[in-house]
């Protein structure tokens, strides 16, 4: 097995921890629930992509080079449900626990959310390629590849929510909290405009 594990780590932190719909979602829900009650999000985020990166790496990706409007359905309905997101994030009353959503993303949803996540799709599509090699043992790499992306996930969007939790701590009043629950939900819909690019 030949996989480059360092080069691998930097671009699984590169691509972890630069903003996106994972990391927005952890920032909002750690705002809005605190650390602990995001953790499940966060875990779920983690196994959910690297079932994918396995999946892609197994084969369903050649499905996307040989059908590419799936690619674009997936990204529409990954859009909209992001859409669905921030808007119930942006419509939060404001202060821990008291939101629109009435509570955190659950372990199940977070994983499920990674097969309409257009990001994860675009990240996982790209990272096999690259990191595999040709006459390798590719279930061998495809597995450590999950393995290492999986396990990145979890600092990368520990940060995220970590930062979320901080500026919930900061503001004192319902009002503070109304406007960052708007400017998480906003941040989420931006996410959206930038599948698109």
């Amino acid at each position: 097995m030949s996989v480059p594990i360092l080069s691998l780590i930097l671009f699984g932190l590169a691509g972890g921890i630069t903003p996106g719909p994972n990391n927005m979602i952890s920032a909002g829900t750690g705002a809005a629930f605190g650390f602990r009650r995001t953790v499940p999000q966060i875990v779920g985020v983690a196994v959910g992509f690297a079932i994918m990166v396995i999946a892609v790496g197994l084969g369903l990706g050649s499905l996307f080079v040989a059908v590419p409007q799936l690619h674009w359905m997936l990204k529409i309905a990954g859009g909209a449900y992001l859409l669905f997101l921030a808007w119930k994030l942006a419509g939060a009353a404001g202060g821990i626990g008291s939101t629109a959503m009435e509570r955190p993303p659950t372990f199940l949803q977070s994983a499920l959310f990674q097969w309409v996540n257009p990001k994860a799709w675009a990240f996982a599509l790209s990272v096999i390629p690259a990191f595999t090699t040709p006459g390798g043992d590719l279930i061998a790499e495809v597995l450590l590849i999950a393995l290492v992306l999986g396990l990145l996930s979890l600092p990368c969007l520990a940060v995220w929510a970590g930062f979320g939790v901080l500026i919930g701590r900061l503001l004192s009043t319902p009002r503070q909290h109304r406007i960052l629950n708007i400017v998480m939900g906003s941040l989420v819909a931006l996410s959206v405009v930038t599948l698109f690019l």
